[in-house]
């Protein structure tokens, strides 16, 4: 029997696995000050313990991600939300460091296949117009699973094997995703590419509220881009592509190095060092991951109201002068009181800017900007990148603190904020309020005339 589903329904279990990427992200910031002191851990192994859940989701957005291409975005979704299950249930049971890494690994996987699949998911289902929004609702659930990971480590944090109730905890969510993801909708774009189209108009009549004129007009922009045979890495790396690799790879990476993550996985490391103690650090924490929450609905409602450069502009302008605000106050305050109050709303500040803007903009557009031929092999690939780059700065952070101190490494953060806007202004081109097509379509003319640029050279 085919089930039903009101669009609300799809976009939200869609996105569900965001939910899952923040909170197993975001839990490991309060789990790792009981689980160094239980496993008596250095700074190193403290890194590696975070960065473990990084290295698996290099590899899941490596293998997982391109097989969405083969297989179908809601066939890996199932998947991710299996191994979403195993690697929380093995993390929480974790005797030692070593079963405690297998583990964050084989989680890391599946949170690397949901950063590849789901925005690429969510961007096909959604018309052009509500493309934005929907693909955001994405870093609302992660950042609503890092609100509910911070919960979860204040609530546990009396409990000598805590730790283990806040790793474990996620495999409820995994659970509800499995169940989810039984009912969800392929993508039209995959059904129409494996010669299915019939139930990809059934699908687009659903999200396009049975606008028939839409449907059509759709789907035969699907069916035309589709007849292009799928490429490969040649494809990835050529010409005709390489705007959108640029993008989406120059996004991965900035997005990482101006130390968003160090953030949301050290907070409370980073305010026991100016002065908090544990339980206020963690409590602090979850007002932080409310208040992150609000902004992100808030930039989920504007997303397709404002162009995506001006909020990336904007975004890196607001977290580079939060964290010299920061920086400043921590290095020339001696440690008093009222540092660490400027600490804590500059860190706010800080979580606000890039919850509004770099942290749903960049996932938006890396699945948008590619060709529907090798879409889902691009949006793995810059994944990847982007879960590289965060594995290096999250493994680097503990013991650059440690050597630098918060005040001086926080203003190397900052500077990479303003070399972002760079970037932006030179590389990136619109994509607000424009289908998946037109935007294909403009790689296509940028291709043409640089082919006639060279000729005339």
């Amino acid at each position: 029997m085919k089930i039903k589903l009101n669009n609300s329904l799809v976009y939200a279990f869609g996105a569900l696995s965001g939910l899952l990427f923040g909170y197993d992200t975001g839990v490991i910031s309060g789990a790792i000050l009981f689980i160094q002191k239980q496993m008596h851990l250095d700074s190193w192994q403290q890194g590696f313990v975070v960065s473990a859940v990084l290295l698996g989701a290099v590899l899941g957005a490596a293998i997982i991600g391109p097989m969405s291409d083969k297989y179908g975005r809601r066939k890996l979704i199932l998947l991710s939300s299996i191994i979403f299950f195993i690697g929380a249930i093995g993390s929480s049971f974790s005797p030692e460091f070593w079963t405690l890494i297998l583990s964050r690994i084989v989680l890391g996987m599946a949170v690397g296949a949901s950063s590849a699949l789901i925005p690429t998911y969510l961007a096909e289902l959604s018309p052009a117009e509500k493309r934005g929004s929907m693909s955001s609702l994405f870093q609302l659930m992660v950042m609503s699973g890092i609100l509910l990971a911070y919960i979860t480590n204040y609530s546990f944090s009396n409990l000598y094997s805590g730790w283990r109730w806040m790793l474990g905890f996620a495999a409820i969510p995994a659970a509800i995703l499995f169940l989810g993801g039984l009912v969800l909708p392929e993508s039209p774009r995959f059904l129409v590419k494996a010669g299915r189209p019939d139930e990809a108009r059934d699908i687009l009549d659903q999200m396009n509220k049975h606008n028939e004129m839409a449907v059509n007009n759709e789907l035969a922009q699907i069916k035309e881009q589709a007849a292009i045979k799928s490429g490969g890495i040649n494809e990835l790396f050529g010409g005709f592509v390489r705007p959108a690799l640029i993008i989406g790879v120059g996004l991965a990476i900035f997005q990482q190095v101006m130390g968003c993550n160090t953030v949301l996985y050290y907070a409370p490391t980073i305010f026991t060092a100016v002065g908090f103690g544990v339980q206020a650090a963690l409590l602090a924490h979850i007002g932080i991951g409310i208040f992150n929450v609000i902004v992100t609905a808030v930039a989920v409602i504007i997303m397709d109201k404002i162009d995506r450069k001006k909020m990336l502009v904007y975004g890196a302008i607001g977290m580079g002068v939060s964290l010299l605000i920061m920086s400043l106050s921590m290095k020339f305050s001696n440690g008093s009181f009222a540092a660490s109050i400027v600490c804590v709303i500059a860190l706010t500040v800080y979580i606000a800017f890039f919850s509004a803007t770099w942290g749903p903009v960049m996932w938006v557009m890396i699945g948008e900007v590619f060709p529907l031929n090798i879409r889902g092999l691009g949006n793995s690939f810059s994944s990847v990148v982007n879960w590289g780059a965060n594995m290096i700065v999250s493994l680097t952070f503990p013991p650059l603190l440690s050597f630098f101190g918060t005040g001086s490494l926080f203003i190397g953060y900052g500077v990479i904020c303003f070399l972002s806007i760079w970037f932006v202004h030179t590389k990136v081109f619109e994509t607000r309020n424009r289908s998946l097509e037109e935007i294909e379509a403009t790689l296509r003319s940028h291709t043409t005339k640089n082919t006639k640029q060279n000729i005339c050279q």
